[in-house]
């Protein structure tokens, strides 16, 4: 692995190689294990997720079974609560500890911090950004599950909040990095830049890009209905 002494005499393996980081403390646990973890515990939420959707009392608005783009959607969001109330929500609560700590969720954003250094420096603006999304688009994402597999009026309108807001912190994430000349990783790595820091983000634009789309025209056929219904009536 490579290492390098930071300006406070620490070595550590983040970009930029020069960056200081005081009181750090190298990972015990492997990559693998880390990882494994990390997709067993989301696939596990998705698995679940599933079967429910599929069970004979879960059912959409109009008394159907959920088709498949709609059952994925709600495993999306059940994976999205997991990940941002845990794993995000983790790093909102002790984001000051995590270069010396050695519990498992602070070496797996020691190791994901491989592809963004930001998070092992605790920078403003991912402490701000992961607070937001730990504490309302976690529970938030639940509330989706909830709402759709009870029919709730409110589903559409939690799906297009949740994933508003989860587009705009990914925005921001790319684009406050940009900025930065993309100097808190290794550029073009193929593991710590374009799966750490790319694959693993980018999916936060282009899935609430479809999702908002989705509620965007359920809604519109709502107020449509709407609309509709209150001409008949004063006619």
């Amino acid at each position: 692995m490579l290492e390098t002494l930071s300006t406070a005499g620490v070595p550590h393996p983040y970009w930029p190689r020069d960056l200081s980081i005081p009181g750090y403390v190298a990972n015990d646990r492997s990559m693998h294990e880390i990882l494994s973890f990390l997709f067993s515990v989301s696939g596990l939420f998705l698995l679940s997720t599933w079967v429910l959707t599929g069970r004979k009392w879960a059912r959409d608005g109009r008394g159907q079974e959920f088709g498949v783009a709609r059952r994925l959607a709600i495993c999306w969001f059940a994976v999205c609560g997991f990940i941002h109330g845990v794993i995000e929500g983790w790093f909102s609560l002790y984001y000051d500890v995590i270069p010396s700590d050695q519990s498992f969720l602070s070496q797996l954003w020691k190791e994901y911090s491989r592809g963004d250094s930001r998070y092992v420096i605790a920078d403003n603006f991912t402490v701000c950004m992961e607070t937001v999304t730990a504490w309302f688009w976690g529970p938030l994402s639940l509330w989706t599950v909830f709402a759709f597999l009870a029919n709730k009026p409110c589903r559409f309108v939690l799906q297009l909040m949740v994933s508003l807001g989860q587009l705009y912190g990914a925005v921001l994430y790319f684009y406050t990095e940009h900025r930065d000349g993309y100097s808190h990783s290794q550029m073009g790595h193929p593991l710590y830049f374009w799966f750490y820091f790319v694959f693993m983000n980018i999916l936060w634009i282009i899935i609430p890009l479809v999702l908002i789309l989705d509620a965007w025209r359920h809604l519109q056929q709502a107020q449509t209905h709407t609309d509709l219904a209150q001409k008949e009536k004063t006619n």
